[in-house]
């Protein structure tokens, strides 16, 4: 497995703007005129008025935070702009974990723990999951995991997976996202990165794949079952 590229550096900011069609376009017209590279932009919450106001997170790359500043400053909807950290340095990279709640919790018992170690060594990794149950909930849930942000690694924990569920796990590795699974009936264990049997051991190897600080690599157990 290749060495990971750093991130690069990130100036994070809070925005309050009016709720209007022009605000989003004036801000992201802004960044690029410093040459900044949007990376996320998100609404936190909605302010009461008069006028309304949106507060939004944004996440932006090669520009400073003195560019974006006096940048924003000229967008005639910006009401308030603060530096905040970027979520990346916060929560950092994101493990997910669907399936039945007994092996949900269990997965997520291992992928906790062994975070702990990582992020005393300066990782940051959480751990995200979501117990579900029926083919079509579960297949929409790993989709949907693609449009995560930080998301970087998908455990499937559960006793009988297969059909679209699968087809989901394929598409889910196609961008770059590995995908464990718990040892299972159905075709989910034919279509990911590694099987493991103990579900404690599959959240614990989770985070091995991931963390910086972690000599484990996925490439040399990539199609096996433990």
């Amino acid at each position: 497995m290749e060495k990971r590229r750093p991130a690069a550096p990130t100036t994070a900011l809070r925005i309050d703007h009016e709720e209007s069609p022009e605000a989003t376009a004036g801000i992201i017209e802004a960044v690029c005129r410093v040459g900044g590279v949007v990376r996320t932009l998100a609404t936190v919450r909605q302010l009461p008025g008069p006028p309304p106001l949106a507060e939004i997170e944004l996440e932006v790359e090669a520009a400073s935070e003195q560019e974006l500043l006096a940048a924003l400053a000229e967008v005639p909807q910006v009401r308030a702009t603060r530096t905040t950290r970027a979520l990346a340095t916060v929560f950092g990279k994101r493990i997910i974990v669907i399936g039945g709640g007994a092996q949900v919790a269990q997965v997520a018992l291992g992928a906790i723990t062994e975070a702990d170690r990582h992020n005393l060594r300066g990782e940051r990794i959480s751990v995200d999951t979501i117990p579900l149950v029926g083919e079509e909930a579960i297949a929409a849930a790993v989709r949907a995991v693609g449009d995560l942000p930080r998301a970087q690694l998908l455990v499937l924990a559960g006793s009988l997976m297969g059909g679209d569920i699968s087809v989901a796990a394929d598409e889910l590795r196609v961008l770059g996202i590995p995908v464990i699974a718990l040892n299972m009936a159905g075709s989910v264990p034919d279509h990911v990165d590694l099987v493991v049997s103990d579900p404690v051991q599959a959240g614990t190897m989770a985070v091995m794949t991931i963390a910086d600080t972690a000599s484990f690599d996925l490439d040399q157990q990539r199609g096996r079952r433990y």
